[in-house]
């Protein structure tokens, strides 16, 4: 085997089972991977000086794919009852390891030595071993790049082979279909195949983390973005892909600490990342200027289509998908924190896009309504997001991340009570989607005035105006928001047919208390009193 690039001392693959690849390139410099990846034809060099590359048949992350190894470590603590966390036999698992290992032989590949979380008290060591070099680059784009020296002695907690061009059988290695995602908790590994959607490379550390943090480190780990203001208050935003979690926090006055997995300590909030992976379509630097400008050499621009020139991003085209992305390390940022650490929040946002347009742009939430909220993690998934995605669909996702979530919801959910009580946080409901309608007949609301109303709830804007209380769903929406339409704070007053929208809510409103039936036993009185009111229908 031949090495190139920057090694750590004594630093080999043969524990994996990789000693026969062909040349194993470590740690090159993103240069040099932009170059690897033009060179073997599997990349354009955009005009911002971007890299666009096709992840090819999956554009999107596939849930029905992703595997957790059922062992002596795994069995009894993984939430099995979920629908996202599927078991896999351990020996099916060594055998499917043994293949790809076996794919890879004489194969070049890319070795990427990075960390996870950026409060030092929980750092962990990841290696990606990658089929191809721009996924070795999304790995350095999104997580925490090593000094030069702790690189000399780096030493991986975990391990990620990502090998797109290798297919399982299912027959054969137990899969559902060619792809998979599958994590090993006794052995530290996570093998990715037949897909190239480097997303799966990211939410495969972060289930590792939603596992280890929360039972051995007291971490509450969240699916959110989080900034920190000019006055050192710490906001959060809850919300799953595409609610707005990136764009929302992404504020010119605001430090980023990041975009999208961060965990809640005693003291502190950091990023579990070194980088942002923001969704692209329809971008434009007048709606979203950080992350516009942000799109230089060094990000990587997923599944995007061009105008006629070939090598200038058009980011309305969707004909790939809804899904176009871009990765970037954070320091593409100007306002960033350094390191991505803040204090506990004073605000905390979540996110959802309604696409039944009932509930209001924003909403004060009591304690035992934002543990409602929270366990019910209600949005719409965005069409594209995952595979098969073609259009807005009405989900439930248990803490804003139920994909990820590998222990029951209810550890993370008592977490999150315990760290309200203690850090006494305003927490906010935030409709991000439509208003005036359902989807097809409404209008997204406008990003603007959803900004303007974080803005007014993070500077006490909001503490002394008057507010209503919806009907349903029992929450408290301010009459008056400054820059903010008052008609547009009521969403039944943005209805021409008011009976539509009372229909349109009853309907809502059953689907969040059949959604919650299966966590009513773990519930308290409070949170249970938080559910929404469905009307008998005449």
């Amino acid at each position: 085997m031949t090495h190139i690039g920057k090694k750590p001392e004594a630093a080999t693959l043969d524990y994996l089972g990789l000693q026969h690849v062909g040349t194993a390139y470590w740690n090159l410099h993103p240069a040099e991977l932009t170059e690897e990846t033009l060179t073997l034809g599997q990349g354009v060099l955009t005009n911002t000086g971007a890299l666009a590359i096709d992840t090819g048949e999956f554009t999107g992350r596939s849930p029905k794919d992703k595997f957790i190894v059922a062992d002596d470590i795994t069995k009894d603590t993984i939430w099995w009852g979920g629908q996202f966390n599927l078991p896999f036999d351990p020996e099916k698992f060594d055998r499917l390891h043994a293949r790809i290992n076996a794919y890879l032989t004489g194969r070049d590949v890319y070795v990427r030595d990075v960390f996870a979380c950026a409060d030092p008290r929980y750092r962990m060591g990841v290696r990606v071993i990658a089929e191809f070099p721009w996924s070795n680059m999304f790995a350095y784009n999104m997580f925490i790049r090593p000094t030069d020296e702790e690189m000399e002695n780096f030493a991986p907690d975990w391990n990620v082979i990502c090998a797109p061009g290798f297919m399982a059988i299912p027959d054969v290695d137990g899969t559902r279909q060619h792809n998979f995602a599958i994590l090993n908790f006794t052995k530290k590994i996570a093998i990715i195949g037949g897909t190239g959607y480097t997303g799966e490379i990211k939410k495969g550390i972060f289930t590792v983390l939603n596992y280890v943090l929360p039972q051995d480190k007291n971490v509450l780990s969240m699916h959110c973005s989080a900034n920190v203001g000019a006055g050192g208050d710490t906001a959060v935003f809850f919300g799953l892909s595409g609610t707005g979690k990136t764009t929302l926090s992404s504020d010119p006055n605001r430090k980023l600490i990041g975009d999208d997995e961060h965990g809640w300590t005693d003291n502190t909030v950091f990023n579990f990342e070194g980088g942002c992976y923001a969704k692209t379509i329809d971008l434009s630097r007048d709606k979203e200027p950080q992350i516009y400008d942000a799109i230089r050499f060094g990000a990587i621009l997923e599944n995007i289509g061009f105008m006629d020139d070939g090598v200038t991003p058009d980011y309305a085209n969707c004909e790939k998908t809804e899904n176009t992305r871009v990765s970037y390390p954070l320091t593409h940022i100007d306002n960033t924190m350094d390191p991505s650490v803040g204090g506990i929040p004073k605000n905390i946002f979540f996110l959802t896009c309604d696409a039944f347009g009932v509930l209001p742009p924003i909403s004060k939430l009591s304690v035992g309504q934002a543990m409602y909220q929270f366990i019910s993690g209600y949005t719409a998934k965005v069409a594209g997001t995952e595979a098969g995605v073609t259009e807005p669909t009405t989900t439930f996702s248990a803490c804003f991340g139920a994909p990820f979530l590998p222990l029951h919801p209810t550890k993370y959910a008592d977490m999150l009570g315990a760290k309200l009580a203690s850090s006494g946080a305003k927490v906010w409901l935030i409709n991000t989607g439509w208003s005036g309608g359902a989807y097809g007949t409404g209008e997204r609301m406008k990003l603007k005035f959803t900004r303007a109303m974080i803005t007014a709830a993070l500077e006490g804007k909001l503490d002394g105006v008057e507010y209503d209380t919806h009907e349903i769903f029992g929450l408290a929406f301010p009459k008056s928001c400054p820059d903010v339409p008052a008609e547009l704070l009521n969403p039944r007053n943005t209805w021409k047919d008011k009976a539509a929208y009372d229909a349109k809510a009853n309907e809502l409103a059953e689907k969040f208390v059949n959604n919650f039936d299966k966590f009513k036993e773990f519930a308290s009185a409070e949170i249970l009193a938080a559910s929404p009111k469905v009307m008998s229908k005449a």
